[in-house]
């Protein structure tokens, strides 16, 4: 299949900056499958199309504010975007460099009372650096991150070193039920920044139920598509962790519909029943290695609240996959959604608006 079939033309100014003045006041496309028809709403509605039959399964990570600046001993600035822990003291951590041609291993930089840093290795086909950090008052990298720390918004959200913006970015740019205990995302899960507490407590008073899971979300879900044929794109790999109960809400639904919130979800669940054909005793955890485009079948979920994704995304496949389950037809449909979805000024990509894809 021709991956030119996922692009579409995406005017810059549809990018959205920021978030909705509200989290909930973000539009909300409604796409009802069956009958081939949309509708245009807001997702303050959204306890209108779902109640006590439905099961929603979210991502609880927390984007952690991953983004710390620097010093070479030089004077000149150095920025370090944590990725993910190297070390089980957890001073280790994999990271991006800038500049990189001088952080090769050996190479320092620092904040003057709060931290030094060494780059001990380089994997230099992902381009990914790895630092000991010595702290000089944080318990934790993690910890000096939550205090020192920007969040890494994606690279289509336009930030200056210093943005006014900073303390209203990390409220927004993380969903009301993100665990501090999981601290573990790169990006945000952003199909669940639309969900506010009255929201949540109106679905559950209707009936509906909340099970969490963890995935934790990595700069790769950035990765447009880079092959000719679809087959050939290396897909990004994330580890997740799915609870017991969690697992059994998803292999015995008992007649309730499963809503991922997200795709982040709906990976986890389509990787989890892929790989194991029984409840795993207090955690399953794994990772996703699944690309997941047209045609495809899902196993786990039956509806999805997703946000607009970039051209050229893995996300769009998913995305057209689950439109048509099992056919290619979801790929055509997808771009006529869009294309109204721009004409009539819908927010797109992260800080954008929503879709409910019943």
């Amino acid at each position: 299949m021709q991956s030119s079939l996922f692009n579409y033309h995406l005017p810059e100014e549809r990018i959205a900056q920021e978030p909705a003045a509200a989290r909930d006041a973000s539009r909300l496309l409604v796409v009802h499958r069956q009958e081939r028809r949309i509708e245009h709403r807001t997702f303050s509605d959204l306890p209108e199309y779902l109640g006590e039959n439905d099961t929603l399964f979210r991502n609880n990570a927390r984007v952690l504010p991953a983004r710390l600046f620097a010093q070479r001993p030089s004077g000149g600035a150095a920025e370090c975007l944590l990725l993910r822990p190297a070390s089980n003291d957890g001073l280790e951590w994999w990271t991006l460099l800038r500049p990189g041609k001088r952080l090769n291993p050996g190479a320092s930089f620092s904040r003057e009372g709060y931290f030094s840093a060494e780059v001990v290795d380089k994997n230099e086909e992902k381009a990914e650096y790895r630092v000991r950090f010595s702290l000089q008052h944080h318990s934790s990298v993690p910890a000096l991150a939550e205090d020192l720390g920007k969040m890494p918004l994606p690279p289509y959200i336009s930030r200056e070193k210093s943005d006014q913006r900073d303390a209203s970015d990390k409220e927004r740019y993380q969903t009301i039920y993100a665990s501090g205990e999981k601290a573990v995302a790169a990006a945000a899960p952003t199909a669940g920044l639309h969900f506010t507490p009255e929201i949540v407590d109106t679905l559950t008073q209707k009936g509906a139920r909340f099970h969490d899971l963890v995935l934790h979300v990595g700069m790769g879900t950035f990765k447009p598509l880079q092959t000719e044929n679809i087959e050939d794109h290396e897909i990004h790999r994330e580890i997740y962790e799915i609870s017991e109960n969690t697992q059994n809400a998803i292999r015995t639904p008992q007649g309730r519909r499963r809503v991922c919130v997200g795709t982040t979800s709906v990976r986890s669940v389509e990787d989890y029943l892929a790989k194991s054909d029984s409840i795993t005793p207090g955690q399953f955890t794994g990772e996703a290695d699944i690309f997941i485009y047209p045609p495809r079948q899902f196993q786990g979920v039956d509806a999805l609240i997703t946000n607009f994704h970039q051209p050229n995304s893995t996300l769009l496949c998913l995305v057209s996959s689950f439109l048509a389950p099992g056919k290619t037809d979801g790929i055509d449909w997808l771009k006529e959604i869009y294309a109204e979805a721009i004409s009539l000024e819908y927010r797109f990509l992260s800080y954008g608006d929503a879709m409910l894809i019943l």
